[in-house]
């Protein structure tokens, strides 16, 4: 894997007692993938971004993404890219501002596509998880 060297997006971490609004961020990175294309569209950017295969069941049609700590929804999802639309207010304000094609960037897939995939893989047969199990695989993280 390639190291990654630039700037990352930093926000403050949600208190107990705040009120939930938006994704659930964790600051881990599950890929370093490569901007393809940023398509101006004139009151929008749309943003591809390639990743090797093996992360796209972790990326969900308007589901949620991280791109070097911006916390995104993704529009679509292909073989090996995925498609993000970029207000213009976000492309000034974040990272994305320096982006060009090439551009290697931090992605952290969504949790509950990790979660739900980890669960299936570990089910010990077809029948429903009883909550005792449901409590070990959650214990587990």
């Amino acid at each position: 894997m390639e190291n990654y060297k630039d700037e990352v997006h930093i926000e403050p971490a949600m208190m107990m007692g705040d009120r939930f609004e938006g994704h659930i961020v964790q600051g881990h990175v599950d890929a370093i993938g490569t901007i393809k294309e940023i398509k101006n569209s004139g009151n929008s950017y749309d943003v591809f971004i390639e990743v090797e295969n093996k992360f796209i069941p972790y990326i969900v049609p308007k589901g949620s993404i991280t791109i070097d700590g911006v916390s995104l929804t993704v529009n679509d999802v292909n073989v090996n890219v995925f498609r993000l639309t970029i207000i213009p207010h976000t492309m000034k304000e974040t990272l994305f501002r320096n982006y060009k094609k090439g551009s290697k960037v931090n992605v952290e897939t969504d949790m509950f596509a990790r979660y739900v995939s980890h669960i299936i893989a570990h089910q010990k047969n077809t029948s429903s998880l009883t909550w005792n199990e449901v409590d070990a695989i959650n214990a587990s993280f």
